[in-house]
């Protein structure tokens, strides 16, 4: 009953095999490996884009912030939802890699930036001539922090409006390939068709060892990103173990079945926490995540027998039996049914 996060699940075996299978002899560092020129070109296959840049890197928060930081200058602000992971989750890794760019946040609705709260956002800066940050690029995230999704519409308005005023966009998609199969599109329409100049693809929630990529649609950024990388840190002498796990993810289309598992064991919990009188949720839940609301003694019985999950901005230890907290539950490929019933039913009482 591990729903503390998709961070928390196993490796999957074919990944762990890669992995195996990569460390047989010699291969040239530093992303000239033989497994990452595979891993170019069936990125570049799954988003019909075939002059894109790929690189790989170990972590979400180093995606993010070095995409970001090639497309964002010092003085830039970056436009994003207040739940965003760049704001809420990175420790200023953002404003520390892009040399002090600092982040505007968008009122948002369930983590959903609208055109009109965007629109407004942008209009609001460079109203100080010299004295205030300048425009910077549009950061999305999707699936967003509190387990809704864009659609391709909504990515494609948000983007309009970044391009009416000349502004490029990031889409953070740690969990990309549970927002794909959520809405059941390709990942061209979900990117460069919809507007968007790089994407952090996820590995790592779905099912890697740890791994995303990082995929710039004009190739123009290529270099920057490479210096920025290199002088982050980020640069792995030992690539072909990142490319490794990158093309085990892709291949046979591995990373959309592990999507699809993790998102339906999400609904399986979702359905059965919905036969609960008590239990309410604060977002209709669209993909693997989900935020609920029950008593705290439904609370600690669940935790009294193992449960994992985040009581989210509440206190667990209180005296108030009937108090309602939040949770935040994440699913991963690897939950069972017999782990999510369980769950519910303990949950009922």
């Amino acid at each position: 009953m591990f729903f503390a996060s998709d961070n928390t699940g196993p490796v999957h075996p074919n990944v762990m095999d890669a992995l195996a299978k990569a460390n047989e002899g010699y291969a040239m560092p530093y992303g000239a490996d033989d497994i990452m020129a595979q891993v170019t070109a069936r990125i570049r296959e799954i988003f019909e884009a075939p002059e894109a840049a790929v690189y790989l890197v170990a972590t979400g928060t180093a995606a993010n912030s070095i995409s970001l930081a090639t497309l964002a200058r010092p003085f830039d602000t970056i436009f994003c939802s207040p739940e965003a992971h760049i704001h809420e989750d990175e420790c200023n890794a953002p404003e520390f890699y892009t040399g002090g760019a600092k982040l505007t946040l968008v009122p948002a609705e369930h983590a959903k930036m609208s055109p009109d709260t965007l629109r407004g956002a942008i209009a609001s800066e460079e109203t100080r001539g010299v004295h205030g940050p300048q425009r910077g690029p549009v950061s999305i995230t999707n699936v967003t922090e509190r387990g809704t999704v864009y659609s391709g519409a909504e990515i494609k308005a948000l983007c309009d409006v970044a391009k009416s005023y000349d502004l490029p966009v990031h889409l953070d998609g740690a969990r990309f390939a549970n927002a794909l199969v959520a809405l059941g599109c390709t990942p061209a329409e979900m990117t460069w068709k919809s507007g968007v100049d790089v994407v952090s693809f996820g590995g790592t929630k779905n099912g890697c060892m740890g791994v995303e990529a990082v995929i710039f649609f004009d190739p123009k950024h290529a270099w920057e990103f490479e210096l920025r990388r290199k002088r982050g840190g980020h640069l792995f002498s030992k690539n072909r173990y990142l490319a490794a796990q990158m093309l085990a993810y892709l291949e046979g289309d591995l990373w959309l079945d592990l999507a699809r598992k993790s998102n339906a064991a999400n609904a399986r919990l979702v359905r059965g926490l919905k036969q609960i009188e008590s239990v309410s949720f604060l977002h209709e839940p669209q993909a693997n995540i989900s935020f609920a609301g029950w008593t705290r003694a439904g609370h600690q019985r669940l935790h009294d027998a193992g449960a994992a999950y985040y009581v989210w901005d509440d206190n667990l230890e209180g005296s108030d039996p009937d108090e309602i907290l939040t949770a935040r539950m994440v699913s991963d490929w690897s939950m069972t049914d017999e782990n999510i019933d369980r769950f519910v039913a303990l949950a009922h009482g």
